[in-house]
C-alpha cells in the first residue's frame, strides 16, 4: 500500500537532497565539498558492501554523513533484521552533528551507533567484546600512525576473507599505513570496476601472522 512507510526510499531520498543541496550546516564555506565523501564514490561503497552482502560493518569517520548514508542504503537493501552499522567519530561535534542528524533523519538509527571516541579507543573495545564485522569502510584521521593504528584494530575486527574500503588513498600517509598490510599480512586489493577514489582490500581466509624474519619494507 502506498501509505506504507518506505526505510530504503527514506535513505535515498536523504542521500539525493544531501548530494543536491547539501548538508543543513557546515564548518565553513567550501567544507562539505572537501571533505564528504562525493556522491559517485559513495554508490561505489555502496555497491561493494552489496557485493559482499555485509550484515556488519564498521565505519572510521562519519563528517556530513554521506558514505554513512551509503553504507545504510547497503544495509537495508539487504532486508536482514541482524544488519548493524557502528560508527566511530570521536569528532562529530566539529561538524555540529550534522552527520548523525542525516542518518537519524534518514530513519537508520535503529541500525547505527555513534561512538563519539577516537577510533583508536573505541576499536580494541570491539576486540575485547569479541565483535565481529564483514566489512570495514576507513575515512577518519589521515595521519599515518592514526590509520596504521586503524587498520591494525580492524584486521582483527574484521571477518577472515572480509573486506576493508578506504578513501583517500592517494594521501602518501593513507597510502603508506595500508601498504605494510598488503606487503605483509596478505591484504590483496579488490578491483573496482568503474572509476573511484577508493581502494578496497580483501583480508586473507584463513587469518595468519607474518614471521618477523619475514618482514618486508612498506614504503611506496
Amino acid at each position: 500500500m502506498s501509505g506504507e512507510p518506505d526505510p530504503l526510499g527514506a535513505v535515498r531520498a536523504t542521500r539525493r537532497r544531501l548530494a543536491g543541496v547539501g548538508p543543513v550546516r557546515a564548518r565553513s564555506e567550501g567544507d562539505f565539498e572537501r571533505v564528504a565523501l562525493p556522491d559517485a564514490d559513495a554508490d561505489v561503497l555502496r555497491d561493494l558492501l552489496l557485493g559482499e552482502r555485509a550484515r556488519v560493518v564498521v565505519e572510521i569517520g562519519l563528517a556530513y554523513g554521506s558514505s554513512a548514508l551509503a553504507i545504510g542504503e547497503a544495509l537495508l537493501a539487504q532486508e536482514d533484521r541482524a544488519t548493524r552499522h557502528v560508527i566511530i567519530d570521536a569528532y562529530q561535534h566539529v561538524f555540529r552533528n550534522v552527520g548523525w542528524e542525516a542518518i537519524e533523519s534518514a530513519g537508520l538509527a535503529g541500525i547505527a551507533t555513534l561512538t563519539s571516541e577516537r577510533s583508536q579507543l573505541a576499536l580494541p573495545r570491539l576486540i575485547a567484546q569479541e565483535f565481529v564485522a564483514d566489512a570495514a569502510f576507513v575515512d577518519g584521521s589521515h595521519i599515518f600512525h592514526n590509520v596504521f593504528v586503524d587498520l591494525c584494530f580492524l584486521r582483527e575486527i574484521v571477518r577472515p576473507g572480509g573486506l576493508i574500503v578506504l578513501d583517500d588513498c592517494d594521501w602518501p600517509s593513507v597510502a603508506t599505513a595500508v601498504r605494510y598490510f598488503e606487503l605483509n599480512a596478505g591484504w590483496t586489493p579488490q578491483p573496482i570496476g568503474r572509476p573511484t577514489r577508493l581502494r578496497a582490500f580483501r583480508l586473507p581466509s584463513p587469518r595468519f601472522e607474518p614471521a618477523f624474519q619475514d618482514f618486508k619494507s612498506f614504503n611506496v
